[in-house]
C-alpha cells in the first residue's frame, strides 16, 4: 500500500476513535431514579372535625389517601401525638413515623431524619413550607393568602413533637376522639400568619368540631409520614 493511504487510513482511524471518545464523555449520565414519596399533607380531612378515630383512625386515613396515590406499599402514620390522662400513656408524634428521609409526591427531599424534622441541632433545617408541603397528590394545600386558608395542620404537638402536659380535651380533642368543646394544638403547613409560623406548634384550635377547625384556618387536615 502506498504510504500515503496508509497514512489516511491511520488518520482516519484515529478520528473515528477520538469521535467515539468524545461521545462517549459528553453523554449523560443515566438520571437517578425518584425518590418514593414518603410524606404529605392530607388532601382531604375525614370531616368529622378533630374526632379522627384516635390514631388508629388517623393511620387509616394517611394509608388509605397514600393508596390512592400509589404508594399503598409503604407504612404511613399521621404526626399526631397523645397527651398522657389516667391510664393512657403519652405518644410523642415524632417517635412515631420512622427516620426518615422523607421525599414528597415530587421527589423533593422534606428532611433527613428525625432530628433535621426537628431543628434538634439547627434550626429550621426541614423544607414544610407552602411549595414543598403538598399532599399526596402532589398538589398544593391552601394557605395564607388563598381562599379558604387551610393552612392549620392537627398535630397535638409541642414543636420537638412531642405531646403537651395538659388535658387532653385541650391539647388533642380528647387524643382524636373528640368534635366537641376543647382544644388541638395546630401547626403551619405554610409557615405563614401570625408571630408563631410553627409547621407543627403555632397555635391552639378554637374548638374540636369541623366548622371551629375552618373558622381558626383549616379544615381537619394533618401530616402523613411513611415510618418504613
Amino acid at each position: 500500500m502506498h504510504l500515503r493511504a496508509i497514512h489516511g487510513a491511520a488518520l482516519a482511524a484515529f478520528t473515528i476513535l477520538m469521535t467515539a471518545a468524545t461521545v462517549g464523555a459528553q453523554a449523560p449520565a443515566p438520571a437517578a431514579p425518584p425518590q418514593p414519596m414518603g410524606f404529605f399533607v392530607t388532601s382531604r380531612g375525614l370531616g368529622n372535625g378533630a374526632n379522627l378515630g384516635g390514631l388508629a383512625g388517623a393511620d387509616k386515613h394517611c394509608q388509605a389517601l397514600a393508596a390512592a396515590a400509589g404508594a399503598g406499599n409503604r407504612t404511613w402514620r399521621a404526626y399526631l401525638s397523645v397527651s398522657a390522662f389516667q391510664a393512657t400513656l403519652p405518644v410523642n408524634a415524632r417517635d412515631r413515623i420512622g427516620r426518615g428521609p422523607w421525599y414528597n409526591a415530587k421527589g423533593e427531599l422534606i428532611a433527613a431524619n428525625v432530628e433535621e424534622l426537628h431543628g434538634d441541632f439547627q434550626h429550621d433545617r426541614n423544607a414544610i413550607r407552602k411549595p414543598s408541603a403538598l399532599d399526596e397528590r402532589g398538589q398544593p394545600v391552601k394557605g395564607v393568602g388563598d381562599m379558604p386558608n387551610e393552612h392549620d395542620m392537627l398535630t397535638g404537638s409541642d414543636s420537638h413533637g412531642r405531646a403537651v402536659i395538659g388535658r387532653p380535651q385541650f391539647t388533642t380533642c380528647n387524643n382524636w376522639t373528640s368534635n366537641a368543646a376543647g382544644s388541638a394544638i395546630l401547626g403551619h403547613h405554610d409557615r405563614l400568619g401570625g408571630a408563631n409560623t410553627s409547621w407543627n406548634a403555632a397555635h391552639g384550635s378554637a374548638g374540636c368540631s369541623q366548622q371551629e377547625l375552618v373558622a381558626t384556618g383549616g379544615a381537619g387536615l394533618f401530616y402523613c409520614f411513611a415510618a418504613d
